[in-house]
């Protein structure tokens, strides 16, 4: 212990003439790690493509051949309504400013084949410039123009949007105190306030029939208003097509006027369950338009069949077979020859498939609306007409369907095939952009495991 208390000190001595400050330097130097520059990396530039520029008789050829092409009009509703747009089944409006924000929704991949248009194109090279930068990669711009288009005349849908109502269209007389406001053939959405459904009513001696209570209170509250300038009869019943939104959501109204509820056994079970749900789906579209809006459950629910006599008038409802949902009924005026088909018939419009839609009871149900004879059919959807439409937008497009789906399973073909089936005789319908392809795979599915 001693010789190392000598020997420390000796140390310390001999090296009196270093001071601490250069020992503590020498040692920090010693200790500070070597930090190496960092490699910066240049991001190139992105390749400015050209801008593809088509015209009339090459868009014509386009949207003959490939039924998938996204075609977007960029105008603002404005202007569509007072001058129209393309008629064709890949056609939507997004207006120029929300191009950015909204064209996912529509767009699923980066290589959807696009084509954008404006009226004298001024706006549409800029909205194809600006798809091109998010990354999409088959971007054409129709320079001619919506204008030159309708100059030629070419197709052009008009639009037909009720102004200054809720309603898209307010009703009309079909015959001699029957009348419906055709609604929307699109999906339902804010603009046409859930109206895409038909809306339609019986004047009787004995007071109103509705068929239809309408997507919300508002809605119905708007159709009671037509029809207090039809008649001074009270509206004694209201009748829902099914349980979907556009046709219950307004059910609260009329109970408020006395109206009593009728439905499908099936239909009360389902809003019972999934009341709640279907609002929400709603309100996620209308949100303030779905104000006041309560659901309700209805207040007569049959079975097969339930017969109304008002005054001279004599109504039969029925369920006659699952069609496209299992709780849909029609209305049946036999001396009138009239039928009120609901969703087990449309016009105008491509049919949609639903999960729990059996395809194969829904032709079967037709032998039975054709054994009615029907002289005038107003159908869930679509303007009023005749047997022989409704059956080419309801029957044969269903027949063709499964027909093809067979031959893809016949010949161990997969989802994909199904996706590709050919349904171009068939996009100019309404909702043709939105259901071809989910309904063609909806229908695979549901033959694949049968």
């Amino acid at each position: 212990m001693r010789y190392f208390i000598i020997i420390t000190m000796i140390f310390i001595f001999t090296n009196a003439n270093a001071s601490f400050g250069d020992w503590f330097s020498s040692f920090s130097k010693r200790a500070t790690p070597v930090v190496e520059k960092p490699i910066v990396k240049t991001i190139d530039k992105p390749v400015k493509r050209p801008l593809v520029n088509i015209n009339t008789e090459e868009l014509v050829k386009i949207l003959d051949n490939d039924p998938s092409v996204l075609l977007i009009d960029v105008r603002a509703p404005f202007e569509i309504k007072h001058t129209g747009t393309i008629k064709r089944g890949q056609n939507v409006n997004i207006i120029r400013g929300w191009i950015e924000t909204q064209i996912a929704d529509y767009a699923k991949t980066k290589d959807t084949p696009i084509v954008v248009y404006c009226g004298r194109n001024i706006r549409s090279p800029l909205a194809a410039r600006t798809l091109m930068e998010l990354g999409y990669t088959n971007v054409k711009n129709y320079k001619e123009g919506f204008l030159t288009w309708k100059q030629e005349l070419n197709p052009v849908k008009v639009s037909d949007y009720e102004p200054n109502n809720i309603l898209y269209r307010k009703p009309v007389e079909v015959i001699e105190n029957v009348y419906t406001a055709v609604g929307a053939t699109q999906p339902g959405t804010y603009e046409n306030s859930n109206h895409n459904n038909n809306l339609s009513f019986i004047v009787t001696t004995d007071g109103v029939l509705v068929f239809n209570a309408g997507g919300s209170y508002l809605v119905a509250k708007a159709m009671h208003e037509q029809i207090k300038q039809v008649t001074k009869q009270r509206v004694k019943y209201v009748v829902l097509e099914n349980s979907q939104g556009h046709a219950i959501l307004g059910a609260n109204y009329w109970k408020q006027q006395g109206a009593i509820i009728i439905a499908h056994k099936a239909a009360d079970k389902e809003i019972a369950k999934k009341g709640k749900t279907i609002y929400l789906r709603a309100l996620n579209r209308q949100k303030d338009k779905l104000i006041d809006t309560v659901v309700v459950r209805p207040d007569v629910a049959f079975d097969k069949q339930f017969d109304l006599t008002m005054g001279n008038t004599k109504i039969e409802l029925m369920h006659i077979g699952a069609s496209h949902s299992p709780d849909d009924i029609q209305l049946w005026l036999a001396a009138e020859k009239l039928l009120m088909s609901g969703d087990t018939a449309f016009n105008e419009r491509m049919l949609p498939i639903f999960p729990h839609t059996d395809i194969a009871a829904w032709i079967k149900t037709w032998d039975k609306i054709e054994a009615l004879r029907p002289e005038v059919v107003i159908p869930g959807h679509g303007a009023p007409t005749d047997l022989a439409t409704v059956t080419k937008f309801t029957k044969d497009y269903l027949s063709y369907m499964l027909g093809e789906v067979e031959k893809i399973l016949e010949n161990d073909g997969d989802l994909v095939d199904a996706y590709n089936i050919d349904q171009s005789a068939y996009r100019d319908w309404g909702t043709y952009r939105e259901l071809h392809q989910r309904n063609a795979a909806r229908i695979f599915r549901q033959m694949e495991f049968n």
